[in-house]
C-alpha cells in the first residue's frame, strides 16, 4: 500500500470554485467537473478561477473550448465575479 491520500470528494454544484485547486491540477479536474455536472443534468455553470493574471482563466478556457458538450461560454456579469469566474452553458 502507498502514503497517498484518499481523494477529496467534493459535492458537484452549479458553482466551482478552483481556489483549492493546485494549479497543475486544474486541467484535468475541470475536465471532471464538467462530465460529472453532465451527468447529474446541470446545463448553467459558474467556474470561479480568480482574476490573477489570467493563466487559470486560460486553462479553464481551453478546456471548455475542447470539450463537444460545452455550448458556450463567457465571463461572468459583473455581480458574479466578472472576469473573475466563466459562466458556461452545457448542451
Amino acid at each position: 500500500m502507498g502514503d497517498f491520500e484518499e481523494p477529496v470528494r467534493i459535492p458537484v454544484t452549479s458553482v466551482f470554485d478552483l481556489h483549492s485547486v493546485p494549479p497543475r491540477e486544474v486541467g484535468a479536474v475541470v475536465e471532471a467537473y464538467l462530465e460529472e455536472a453532465r451527468r447529474l443534468g446541470l446545463k448553467a455553470l459558474r467556474i470561479i478561477h480568480g482574476r490573477g493574471i489570467g493563466v487559470q482563466r486560460e486553462m479553464v478556457r481551453s478546456v471548455l473550448a475542447r470539450t463537444e458538450f460545452v455550448q458556450s461560454f463567457h465571463d461572468a456579469p459583473a455581480e458574479a465575479g466578472g472576469w473573475g469566474a466563466t459562466v458556461v452553458t452545457l448542451r
